[in-house]
């Protein structure tokens, strides 16, 4: 008798005998069962290819998994360790989070710095192919295991962009992601970049933030959360809780009372009273989502860009006895206000598209200051003429027309609040 059968007579057997059982007989999926055994002897004994017992087992309870939603999977033993890998922040592969949306490998982000982003992969792309393997109907965890590999071999990636397939050879990396960068830009506004949610992205936050205000006062921030993909929980609400001194920051829900949880803000915050914009686009997911609903809900910042992916489910890693696990979505996140960030995400409170700016010649322009004899101020003032008239736009406008509206945003910012 095969195996399964054996295993299945015998669960037939101790179901129907127990008492408690036969009060429930009817809810017992007998039918079901038989099914399942007879589908697996199907392939056991017909597939074209030659299948071990494990293989066709491991395969039914991928698919039984799979089937519940993009972001629930069954993790072999072997898909455990490089799920780990990745869930660290440092790895080798080429870079770029990615999930399963109705059936196909969308692009969510690349990772700043990696070897995806270098090539040119972008946000929305859809992944077709992995050097020669057609990726259809794959488990999310068999498709990051195509794509790791050792630094310094090529992998070639065929993708799908506004209808047109386009080809990628990128030479796989070490992926290390720094989570936090930080620099100034002017009138004493900070710009602080998070790339993905680490373990350690508060304690980086936090040392960006006395770097900077060790400088010099921070009169404003831009917090940059476009293309960040998520990643650890509780690197969110760490930021978060720099901005705030009370107040709930996000909770869980679901059937089971392990699901149901809540994070608060402590009384220990870093930012207090600096004005703030973040910056999300159809890139910001998870994590980032997060981040930007509670401060959106608490008021503390404005948030800019374009709306956000809307990934709001939380997945739990349970582990099964023979080293295998199973990725599943336990519950769903609601912000402060009880929104769901779920396959709606995060409207802006600006909507702000990312364009490139073309400034037009103004031509030959006079000014009071260029005339001849004119008069001066009258109040010490210096002279201001065409040439300084002249549109001053920096690299930030041109190149980056979002990061220029937020800046914009917090120079105009004191003349609208009363002092």
């Amino acid at each position: 008798m095969n195996f399964l059968k054996a295993i299945s007579a015998a669960f037939l057997v101790v179901v129907l005998s127990s008492p408690i059982a036969q009060a429930k007989e009817q809810q017992v999926p007998l039918a079901e069962i038989q099914s399942f055994v007879e589908s697996f002897e199907t392939i056991s004994q017909g597939y074209v290819d030659e299948l071990s017992d494990q293989q066709i087992l491991s395969k039914a309870l991928k698919g039984m998994v799979a089937a519940l939603d993009p972001h629930s999977e069954y993790l072999t033993r072997e898909e455990i360790s490089k799920f780990r890998e990745m869930t660290s922040g440092k790895y080798a592969g080429v870079g770029i989070e990615v999930e399963m949306i109705e059936g196909q490998l969308v692009i969510v982000s690349p990772i700043d710095g990696s070897p995806a982003a270098s090539a040119g992969l972008q946000p929305g792309d859809t992944v077709l192919r992995i050097d020669d393997t057609l990726i259809n109907d794959m488990g999310l965890q068999e498709v990051i295991v195509l794509m790791r590999g050792e630094v310094g071999t090529n992998i070639h990636l065929t993708i799908e962009r506004e209808g047109e397939l386009k080809d990628f050879d990128i030479m796989r990396g070490l992926v290390q992601s720094a989570s936090v960068t930080n620099k100034w830009l002017e009138n004493d506004v900070g710009y602080v970049r998070i790339s993905q949610f680490q373990g350690s992205t508060g304690a980086e936050f936090q040392r960006a933030l006395e770097a900077m205000k060790a400088e010099h006062p921070l009169e404003g921030l831009v917090l940059d959360l476009r293309n960040n993909p998520g990643g650890v929980l509780q690197g969110a609400v760490s930021v978060v809780d720099a901005f705030l001194s009370d107040g709930i920051i996000v909770y869980t829900d679901g059937r089971h009372k392990m699901s149901k949880a809540q994070f608060n803000a402590t009384k220990t915050k870093y930012l207090d009273a600096v004005p703030t914009v973040v910056l999300v686009n159809s890139g910001s997911a998870s994590a980032s989502e997060i981040v930007a609903g509670a401060l959106q809900d608490h008021k503390r910042a404005v948030i800019m860009g374009t709306e956000t992916f809307g990934k709001g489910t939380v997945q739990t890693v349970v582990p099964l006895t023979d080293g295998s696990a199973i990725k599943l979505t336990t519950a769903l996140y609601y912000t402060p206000k009880g929104r769901s960030i779920q396959a709606q995400g995060i409207i802006p409170d600006m909507e702000v598209p990312q364009a490139n700016l073309v400034i037009q010649d103004t031509g030959f322009i006079v000014k009071e200051a260029d005339l001849s004899g004119h008069i001066a101020n009258g109040l010490g003032g210096e002279d201001r003429n065409s040439l300084d008239a002249e549109n001053s736009f920096d690299d930030i406008a041109k190149n980056d027309f979002q990061l220029f509206q937020a800046l914009s945003v917090l120079k105009a910012f004191p003349k609208l609040v009363p002092q």
